[in-house]
C-alpha cells in the first residue's frame, strides 16, 4: 500500500464495511478495503477501511453525520 494512508474504520463485518467504504467514496474520498479474515473461517480476522491522510478530517466528519460507529 502507498504511503499516506491511514485505517478509519475496521470490522469483522463485511457488509458494513462495504457500506462504509460506499458512504466515503460517494462523497469523493478514496477508500480501500482490505480483508484481513481467514478465507477458511469468516469470524477470524478484520476488514480494515483505509483512506488518504488529508482526507482524515473530512472523513472523520462524514461518518459521524451518517452515525457510524468509530
Amino acid at each position: 500500500m502507498e504511503k499516506n494512508w491511514v485505517k478509519i474504520f475496521t470490522s469483522t463485518n463485511f457488509y458494513q464495511s462495504e457500506i462504509v467504504k460506499q458512504m466515503l467514496t460517494g462523497n469523493h474520498i478514496d477508500a480501500v478495503m482490505l480483508n484481513k479474515q481467514a478465507s477458511s473461517h469468516q469470524a477470524f480476522g478484520d476488514i480494515e477501511v483505509y483512506i488518504h491522510q488529508e482526507d482524515f478530517s473530512q472523513a472523520i466528519e462524514i461518518m459521524i453525520l451518517n452515525q457510524i460507529n468509530l
